[in-house]
């Protein structure tokens, strides 16, 4: 890992997976990851695999460890309808990226189903103002890739056109175009992806999941951060780590938690970004916000 200022190879509009869990904030690069497709690591003392697939979008962040085990998870290679299954070493059981469980081989049915964790999709320049102390990737990954901002999977990312076939194509969005999902892990009877060209629109959007209002606030980046709001009503944010509920008192921005200058604390709720296509195709009755 770099410090901010060593990362010298990042440009400010460089797109960063930016991570803090107990005060150990972290930032992996794009370009890096869209090779690699997955990490491992440890921050602030919380083993956790991120998973970054380039084939529909997704990133996503889980803790590792379930019940007091640790799975060393990777990724496998193999595919359901073109989302990636991870494998854990030991049993080599087939894992759900989308769930976080397995779903072939000796773990399934077992009732594990690993948390998810809050990542933001932003930019170098963004994260780091943020965030001065963070720490970042190196380019010395023990391969030889051509780490050039867009050069991974280029021809891919050109095109709405899909490299493997679905069994829908669901046309309220174009297959690539980026939705955040919402949902909750313990209730899904509620499943929402909401498009984030209109979230860039309403930068403080509002809404509830299975009875649990929530706010979303979208920065300058088109970093989205979401919140459980407990019912408050927010009317103003400055697109960067302020904002102010209805009745005047002013909240900071945090990458676990919402603060108020009252002393209260609103949890975030983790959410993910994806491509449409294959996140309807996961989730057929998922509820589109556009």
């Amino acid at each position: 890992m770099l410090t901010a200022a060593e990362a010298t190879y990042l440009d400010e509009d460089d797109v960063v997976f930016g991570i803090e869990i107990n005060g150990d904030v972290r930032a992996y690069p794009k370009r890096i990851l869209a090779w690699h497709k997955m990490f491992v690591d440890t921050l602030g003392d919380i083993p956790v695999a991120g998973v970054y697939c380039t084939l529909f979008g997704i990133v996503i962040l889980y803790k590792t460890e379930h019940k007091g085990i640790n799975y060393e998870l990777g990724t496998s290679g193999f595919l359901y309808r073109s989302n990636k299954l991870m494998y854990d070493k030991k049993t080599q059981s087939l894992w759900s990226i989308l769930e976080g469980e397995p779903v072939i081989g000796p773990l399934t049915n077992k009732g594990i189903q690993l948390d998810f964790l809050s990542v933001v999709t932003t930019t170098w320049g963004a994260w780091k103002d943020l965030h001065p102390n963070t720490k970042v990737l190196s380019l010395n990954t023990g391969h030889r890739r051509d780490y050039a901002e867009g050069v991974a999977y280029k021809s891919s990312f050109g095109t709405d056109d899909l490299m493997f076939t679905i069994p829908k194509i669901d046309t309220s969005l174009k297959n690539k175009d980026e939705i955040l999902s919402v949902r909750l892990p313990d209730d899904t009877t509620e499943n929402y992806a909401i498009a984030s060209k209109f979230l860039k629109k309403n930068p403080i959007y509002q809404a509830k999941i299975a009875g649990k209002s929530y706010i979303i606030f979208t920065d300058k980046s088109g970093a989205h951060r979401a919140y459980f709001s407990e019912g408050i009503e927010f009317s103003n944010y400055d697109r960067k780590i302020s904002a102010t509920d209805d009745s005047g008192t002013d909240w900071k921005l945090e990458e676990d938690q919402l603060v108020g200058g009252n002393g209260k604390i609103l949890e975030r709720l983790p959410t993910h970004s994806a491509f449409w296509f294959d996140y309807k195709a996961a989730f057929p009755d998922t509820i589109l916000v556009k």
